[in-house]
């Protein structure tokens, strides 16, 4: 018997993402505290965004993710000049000499290998093992070592997410409809769930799934299991240099949130470049709020991101943004499971 990837799970298990994730509330909180002097900085005078950056000597990318996990906290915010002050809470219990201050409790933790790891990433804006030796754990850029090029690392890291795939996947199919759909291109699309969804909610619709050849021999099997090989196409390629298959609808499912804005933009670009007139687009991914401020789930999540890929979590501002650049049209904002949405951007006829 074939398996089913449009079933949904019967329980939501989005709190158990949010468990795990929380480690990295400690981290932030404790590297701002103790090695980064935030609430110090900020109870002094008041500070922009680029101003904190600045003193503290870090990159756009960490500083968002910093900045953007603390005002999640409820710790920083933002006044009428849109500068960080420290929140009620802060100024009571964070800001040094308070008396009623807790910095110190929290810096008892500033040793361990976490705060110091995440101290590591903030202050080089390298993700885990990103040294010319070693390259990166969990993405694929050319001219860059990578586990996702060797065989089995690459096939336990692609079945871990395929395991929060499979509780997505099927809400995805149910949000996006694609009749009249011929073809779908799954950019980056690992084992190939989410387009084994789509293609067993359409049953007309044929797909591809574009990535590294070691990801593609699960995403060959996955097809298999699922019943799907006559139409689901496993094609070898780098989204970033080679040409993208001519397709209706191109997904863009949690890939966006591996890379820096200027990575984001050229694949969103040659997607857009690639698609027809009247074709889509379906940036399918966590969001952060358009503020940067929250929420403290996708704020963690963004941290994990940070010290794991050369990315973090992304507002729908800032995907919308990449959108119209492009030349798509953004669409409205649907939420699938697990704090992902999908924003889908149209090519003008």
């Amino acid at each position: 018997m074939s398996l089913s990837a449009d079933q949904r799970p019967t329980t939501d298990p989005t709190p158990l993402f949010e468990l795990f994730r929380g480690a990295y509330a400690t981290e932030l909180l404790t590297a701002a505290v103790a090695h980064f002097d935030v609430f110090g900085r900020v109870v002094r005078r008041p500070l922009s965004v680029d101003q904190l950056r600045a003193e503290l000597n870090l990159e756009v990318r960490p500083s968002i993710v910093l900045t953007t996990a603390l005002r999640a906290m409820g710790l920083l915010q933002l006044n009428e000049q849109s500068e960080l002050t420290l929140t009620p809470v802060a100024l009571e219990h964070l800001a040094p000499g308070a008396n009623f201050h807790v910095g110190d409790y929290i810096g008892l933790a500033a040793g361990s290998p976490g705060v110091l790891e995440m101290v590591e990433r903030l202050r080089t804006n390298r993700p885990a093992g990103a040294d010319e030796e070693q390259g990166a754990a969990f993405i694929y850029q050319q001219g860059m070592p990578s586990a996702m090029e060797d065989g089995q690392l690459a096939r336990h890291f692609t079945l871990a997410l395929a395991g929060r795939a499979k509780n997505v996947a099927p809400v995805l199919a149910e949000k996006v409809p694609l009749d009249g759909v011929n073809t779908l291109l799954d950019v980056g699309g690992g084992t190939g769930i989410y387009s084994i969804a789509l293609l067993q909610n359409n049953p007309d619709l044929k797909a591809i799934v574009l990535d590294r050849p070691e990801v593609l021999r699960l995403a060959r099997q996955f097809a298999a299991d699922y019943a799907v090989n006559d139409r689901l196409e496993c094609r070898p390629g780098d989204m970033f240099t080679d040409e993208l298959p001519r397709a209706d609808v191109m997904l863009l499912s949690n890939v966006l949130h591996d890379w820096d804005v200027p990575e984001c933009r050229r694949i969103v670009q040659r997607c857009a470049d690639a698609l027809p007139p009247g074709g889509r687009l379906l940036i399918h991914d966590v969001l952060l709020g358009d503020a940067l401020d929250g929420p403290l789930p996708t704020a963690l999540y963004s941290a994990a991101l940070f010290t794991l890929t050369k990315g973090r979590a992304y507002s729908g501002a800032e995907f919308r943004g990449f959108l119209t650049d492009a030349g798509l049209v953004p669409q409205p904002v649907l939420p699938t499971l697990i704090h992902c949405h999908v924003l889908p951007g149209v090519k003008p006829a």
